[in-house]
């Protein structure tokens, strides 16, 4: 390949921007739409190197008008606002200097930071934000570089800045890397968010191909290449457009195996001078100015001036860009490159002397070069201030970061329970951040260390948040129990003080797991035993009341539990504390959702969702809006409750509770409109959850929905042995919550299988489980199932009672499902019965409520039921038994084995068969047995 450049190796940019014409040409649109009051946030995502940068300094040229600049750094995550600073400097230098003091200002309040306290930094998120929208009403493009980086404070007022800026002059074009490993889920869900909101659109710009690497090295060389030196930079630069720069700039006829090398190679042949510059400003880090370079150089025989004459030297190179505060690389990747081609030695000097020559740095900066210094003390104890501060802002996941660092930096001398406390503090940051599996394995440390130091009491403070850690990695109660109960036995149970609010709350973490398993006397109580030795504690006294409250209402005692449940949500919100009062909505509105309070429980979950959403526990907003989609769902709203679903599942990533609840509506969804493939996998995928939880609340819901599935598929012993595993499942608890709504799916796919007396017994197994709690709406499912065996039995006039009965009662509940049923159950009564009139407009309603829900699968049931009515066709009346011997004769049974079966003799059965031929008309058992497959397949439809 021919030089690219003169002898030395002077870099060469591609004049050219190659291959974005569409993503520019939509860029420039945008500008336009916010220079005409419609302004928005653009992300620009790509790998490293892919020209997103060198995209964004095209849309500046083009578009003109003041420009705001800020740039994300690695390592800045640790510290919170320091994007926003950025910001405040960008500000500064376009001339609005009320907005930089103003972020300044408020940045500077959260770098400060010492107490936690979340309503605080919530306000502070407001501020931020308003800060940046009044500032927006003023045309500006502002452009920030490698948000993959930003810190989360800083994304969080963006995120509430973003909502205005349809309403604003102002384009904010962000770029992110796609293929950064150190880019974490929060980053993604504040992106996934804003663009599930449409408060964000977004370009990912693609690798270059074959003719657009040829025309980059034409542009760069200005001359035509051999089909030789393209295909060798192609295949070295895999069509990223940095790469292809810092390759051809080499100028040597063999392309370096990587950018990396390219970059190297290109460094040796700098002034000695510039190659100490460049290797300061690599662990520098971030933006300089030569007054901090000539600091961090000094003793390198540099002098000022031979710093300015370096940076020169490196701006003629392309290895840095002078910026508004001083310099930066023209490229993370440049600046990765050079940094890792230094020596370990050469790296812990520059770094100790940035700490020693740098003023001004936030304890989060100076932890991150004091460690790579090989300061550890020092390193350790700023990273413990610092993490302290990000905490206090409900930073979390700056704060995992800083506290990860001391774990590694901990002195050897350190006290064995200030290390447990490490660890407990970091457990908390890790489950707040929803790493729940990193949460379990520090917590287990705590414990482990402060036994380790004799402290009892103290490891059993950690024991609860370890428990709840595991539960949500699907630990059974019965080992959680176990855990909870082995730290109680090693308190003195007479102690007070302390000790005694520590077997408190592991006695309320004790009620808390056997409520979440539905052990509801067990729960009962354990908190009554709780609640005297808490009420020291307003916080812990009123999660126990939560617990108690949730409990009385699945034991049937609603009013109490509700009214509870209400009061401490209430009385903890006024209180600011805001986790129980967030726990009690949740325990609140998906109590409702599952025991059939709808209207309170809308008013509840909608309550609830403002309320954690305001003060961003989003975990507890996921989850909430994941049992408003159930109720939408039980009330008929498929469509409106499959969307709310999906966005449940998709924004509460991590939580798994989210995750199953969302998933149980999305197969009930897709059951209901008939699309039982989609049903089978997405009930099948929250079963596999329940299973691992081992939960009857994860589990049992996916159960009856497949049940649905298996019957709407005519498999009856899938349908059945699925109900009778959810049975079990209750009955392993004493549950009847659960259990309702299989009672009617099983009892239709008996009757459907021809075994009226199997349906009859299970209505009366289930049913009495179901009286036994008593709770208010269950009993519709058992009038329900009752009533359908009356119609199987040709009770006529019982079962339009039952069915009467039952549909009264679900549409009083606003239960669809079975409600709409009911329905067409009616009108197989009227049918048979001989009131087609009546029939007639019972389907009528029946096709309306499942047209306004979207109902495919409930449409196909009235299809076939309006078919019959037209038909006119009537039913020949059997008897329960004889329907019992006709379904025996369709298996090809003889007389024997039919009275072996039914416990009767041969000459019994031989009369029935008599009179069953008389029925049908028939003359043959082989009619019986067509007979008997035609009414299994209109009992599919009818039953």
């Amino acid at each position: 390949m021919r030089a690219a450049s003169p002898p030395g190796g002077t870099a060469r940019v591609c004049p050219l921007l190659v291959g974005r014409d569409d993503e520019l040409t939509f860029a420039v649109r945008r500008r336009d739409d916010a220079a005409a009051g419609r302004g928005g946030l653009l992300l620009l995502g790509g790998e490293a190197g892919i020209g997103k940068s060198r995209l964004l300094d095209e849309l500046t040229t083009r578009a003109g008008g003041r420009v705001v600049r800020a740039e994300a750094f690695a390592g800045d995550r640790d510290t919170p606002g320091l994007l926003l600073g950025g910001l405040a400097a960008g500000f500064r230098a376009a001339g609005d200097d009320k907005t930089a003091g103003r972020l300044h200002e408020l940045v500077a309040e959260a770098v400060s930071a010492t107490t936690t306290d979340s309503a605080r930094r919530r306000l502070l998120v407001a501020e931020l934000a308003d800060a940046l929208t009044r500032a927006l009403a003023t045309p500006f493009l502002v452009r920030l570089e490698d948000l993959h980086w930003a810190d989360q404070l800083s994304l969080d007022a963006l995120r509430r800045a973003a909502a205005a800026l349809d309403r604003l002059p102002s384009l904010v074009v962000a770029t992110h890397r796609t293929d950064d490993p150190a880019a974490d889920a929060a980053f993604t869900s504040w992106r996934l968010e804003l663009l599930a909101q449409r408060q964000a659109e977004e370009l990912l710009l693609t690798r270059l191909g074959r003719e657009g690497t040829r025309s980059m090295l034409v542009s760069i060389t200005g001359e035509q290449p051999s089909e030789e030196d393209v295909d060798r930079l192609f295949a070295a630069a895999d069509g990223i457009p940095l790469h292809v720069e810092e390759l051809v700039a080499v100028g040597v006829d063999t392309v370096p195996d990587t950018v990396g090398d390219a970059v190297v190679a290109r460094t040796s042949t700098l002034d000695p001078h510039a190659r100490a510059a460049i290797a300061a400003a690599a662990v520098i880090g971030r933006e300089f100015d030569a007054e901090t370079l000539s600091a961090v150089v000094a003793g390198e025989d540099g002098t000022r001036g031979d710093v300015e004459a370096a940076l020169d030297e490196l701006v003629r190179g392309h290895f840095v860009v002078p910026v508004a505060s001083g310099y930066d690389f023209r490229h993370a990747l440049i600046r990765d490159a050079v940094y890792a081609d230094l020596s370990a030695p050469q790296r812990r000097m520059l770094h100790a002397r940035v700490v020693d020559a740098v003023p001004g740095l936030s304890e989060a900066v100076r932890s991150a070069h004091l460690e790579r210094a090989g300061r550890a003390d020092q390193a350790y104890r700023a990273a413990r201030t610092a993490a302290q501060r990000a905490s206090a802002l409900s930073a979390h996941r700056e704060a995992v970061g800083l506290y990860r660092r001391a774990e590694r930096t901990v002195p050897s001398g350190t006290p064995v329970a200030e290390r447990a406390e490490l660890h407990r503090l970091l457990g908390s940051e890790l489950a707040a951040s929803d790493a729940n599996e990193d949460a379990e394995r520090e917590f287990a440390r705590a414990v482990e260390l402060f036994r380790q130091a004799g402290d009892e009491v103290e490891a059993a403070t950690v024991v609860p948040a370890l428990v709840a850690a595991r539960h949500l990695l699907g630990a059974d109660y019965a080992s959680r129990a176990a855990t909870l109960e082995d730290a109680l036995a090693r308190l003195d149970p007479g102690a007070g003080g302390h000790a005694a609010l520590a077997r408190g709350a592991l006695l309320a973490a004790l009620a808390a797991a056997a409520m979440l398993d539905r052990r509801l006397d067990e729960s009962l109580a354990f908190a009554t035993e709780a609640r005297p030795l808490l009420e020291g504690d307003v916080a812990e006294r009123l999660a126990v009341d939560v617990t108690r409250g949730a409990v009385l209402v699945f034991a049937g005692r609603g009013d109490e539990g509700w009214d509870l449940l209400d009061s401490s949500a209430r009385e903890a919100a006024s209180l600011g504390l805001e986790a129980t009062a967030a726990r009690a909505y949740r325990m609140a509105g998906s109590s409702a959702s599952v025991l059939l309070v709808y209207d309170r429980g809308m008013e509840w979950l909608h309550e609830g969702i403002a309320y954690a959403s305001r003060i961003e526990r989003w975990n507890d907003a996921h989850y909430l809006q994941a049992h408003l989609a159930h109720v939408e769902w039980a009330t008929g709203q498929l469509d409106t409750a499959g969307t709310r679903a999906e966005r449940a599942r998709a924004d509460g990533r991590g939580g798994i509770t989210t995750e199953v609840t969302a998933l149980h509506v999305l197969g009930y969804v897709a059951l209901g409109r008939g699309e039982l493939v989609t049903a089978h996998e997405l009930l099948g995928e929250a079963a596999a959850i329940g299973e691992r939880m081992r939960e009857l609340q994860r589990l049992s819901p996916a159960l009856w929905g497949l049940a649905e599935v298996a019957l709407a598929r005519g498999e009856l012993d899938t349908a059945i042995e699925l109900s009778e595993r959810g049975y079990r499942e209750s009955a392993r608890v004493a549950d009847a919550a659960y259990l309702f709504p299989f009672l009617v799916t099983a009892t239709r796919a008996r009757i459907v299988a021809g075994d009226v007396t199997g349906a009859r017994e299970w209505v009366e197994r289930a049913g009495a489980r179901l009286g036994e709690r008593g709770i208010p709406g269950t009993e519709h499912a058992v009038a329900h199932a009752q009533g359908l065996v009356a119609l199987s039995e040709r009770g006529i006039s019982r079962a339009k009672e039952l069915l009467g009965s039952a549909s009264a009662g679900w549409d009083a509940l606003g239960r669809w499902w079975e409600g709409t049923q009911a329905l067409l159950d009616l009108a197989e009564c009227a049918r048979r019965s001989r009131g087609p009139a009546e029939a007639a407009a019972l389907v009528a309603e029946a096709r309306r409520r499942a047209e306004a829900s979207g109902a495919g699968a409930v449409l196909s049931r009235v299809a076939a039921l309006e078919a019959r009515l037209a038909e006119g066709a009537e039913t020949t009346v059997l008897s329960a038994r004889e329907r019992e011997v006709a379904t025996l004769v369709a298996t090809g049974a003889t007389n024997r084995e039919i009275g072996d079966a039914l416990h009767i003799s041969s000459r019994t059965v031989a009369t029935h068969v008599e009179h069953i031929l008389a029925k049908l008309g028939a003359t043959r058992r082989s009619e019986i047995a067509a007979w008997s497959a035609g009414e299994r397949v209109g009992g599919r439809q009818d039953v």
